[in-house]
């Protein structure tokens, strides 16, 4: 690195907390812009879970875990895949048809910058399908959990938008931005019924049966599930006995890994393709 590279680097550095700042309000200003879609984010688990989880809330599985909590846990994982696939999908291959990833990179604000204000909206967002729907568990389903379980429970839902963050980046730069919605609702709504949000798996075709272990969604869901219930009401409620957590959360992170490494080469193209 050269002295005057070196010192403009250092100089920048001061820099970058302002700036995150500055992409965070920004962010949130264009939330507000767009209240129908955060409505629509949060309220569309909300509506299925009133109308799905809430009519056997207070049934009891073997263990004594309620359905409704575990209806509430299905709905929520379903409220954030959703939140990560769109948010970091679809939004962003909008702003890349419109030219505006490309604009950005004309200016002093790092890419990274835009996207960890995009990140931290979406985890913002995803904690707010969580308390929308542990309201509604507990006001009407008379699902009563501790508060480290609560805890325990939100991170490792809010966690799953860090995590599946990497499938809509990978979508935003694969696709044309025109396909993006399309290819997004392809990918999402069958990950979301083969992995047993709506459903237990064994009221699903046994072929779907079979595919959903090979499914990154059904491991976060079983990660999240397990948070609340022990492994025998966990088989009891999806219909495939759980496995080790570690397997589990090797199927999460892999997930991450792998379409990170699809987005990071397919921005990479993109890139030199732009030079020419």
């Amino acid at each position: 690195m050269t002295a005057p590279t070196a010192a403009a680097a250092v100089r920048s550095r001061p820099r970058l907390p302002r700036l995150l700042a500055l992409q965070v309000r920004t962010e949130f200003a264009a939330t507000l812009r767009s209240a129908e879609f955060v409505g629509g984010v949060i309220a569309i688990p909300v509506l299925l879970y009133a109308m799905f989880g809430l009519p056997p809330a207070r049934n009891l599985l073997p263990g004594g875990t309620s359905v409704g909590a575990m209806m509430a846990v299905s709905f929520s994982a379903y409220g954030i895949v959703s939140l990560a696939i769109f948010t970091f999908g679809d939004d962003l291959a909008k702003e890349r048809g419109r030219g505006w990833t490309r604009t950005l990179r004309a200016t002093p604000l790092p890419t990274a910058v835009h996207l960890a204000g995009k990140t931290a909206m979406a985890l913002a967002h995803a904690t707010l399908i969580v308390l929308a729907i542990g309201i509604v568990a507990g006001l009407f389903g008379d699902v009563r959990l501790d508060a480290t379980t609560w805890l325990r429970l939100g991170a490792a839902l809010v966690a799953g938008v860090l995590a599946f963050s990497t499938v809509g980046f990978a979508l935003a730069y694969l696709v044309r931005p025109r396909a993006a919605t399309m290819i997004a609702n392809l990918l999402f709504l069958p990950l979301s019924f083969c992995s047993g949000f709506f459903f237990p798996l064994r009221e699903l075709p046994s072929f779907l049966q079979t595919l959903a272990p090979y499914l990154p969604t059904y491991h976060f869901g079983q990660l999240a599930w397990q948070q609340v219930a022990d492994r025998t009401d966990v088989e009891a409620f999806v219909g495939v006995a759980p496995q080790p957590v570690g397997v589990h959360l090797a199927w999460v992170l892999g997930c991450f890994l792998v379409f990170g490494a699809l987005a990071i080469f397919a921005a990479g193209r993109e890139a030199v393709a732009r030079r020419g």
